[in-house]
């Protein structure tokens, strides 16, 4: 019986090239189901063989605390010199995306407290 075996909701891409690389380099197989023309299907990896779940899983498992470990320490030396992405930054990277964001932003909080407005009118 097939096994699910990493689920690619919201992975970054890179991570699931790695994911898939490592399998293959562990003659491990596997197949994949995409989520669909409506994003309603599970998207992952499966394991054709469940006997091989054990294995696959450690692997992953092993990949996943190595590059969390990596990308953390990443972050930090950013951080040490001071090179982290502010929303400054972000918005003179693509001002218009921000602009259309905070617009966006506004009108749900002014939807959201619309109704209310009209109890301050005793």
């Amino acid at each position: 019986m097939p096994a699910l075996i990493f689920k690619l909701n919201g992975v970054p891409e890179d991570e699931a090239d790695d994911v898939r690389a490592l399998l293959d380099e562990n003659e491990i197989e596997y197949y994949e189901t995409h989520a669909g023309r409506w994003g309603v299907s599970m998207p992952g990896i499966w394991l054709s063989d469940e006997e091989q779940l054990v294995e696959a899983r450690t692997l992953i498992d092993t990949y996943q605390r190595e590059r969390s470990t990596r990308l953390n320490q990443e972050w930090n030396e950013l951080e040490a010199q001071g090179n982290l992405p502010s929303v400054w930054s972000k918005f003179l990277h693509n001002p218009i995306r921000m602009a259309l964001a905070l617009l966006a932003i506004g009108v749900v909080i002014g939807l959201s407290i619309y109704p209310f407005l009209d109890l301050l009118d005793l």
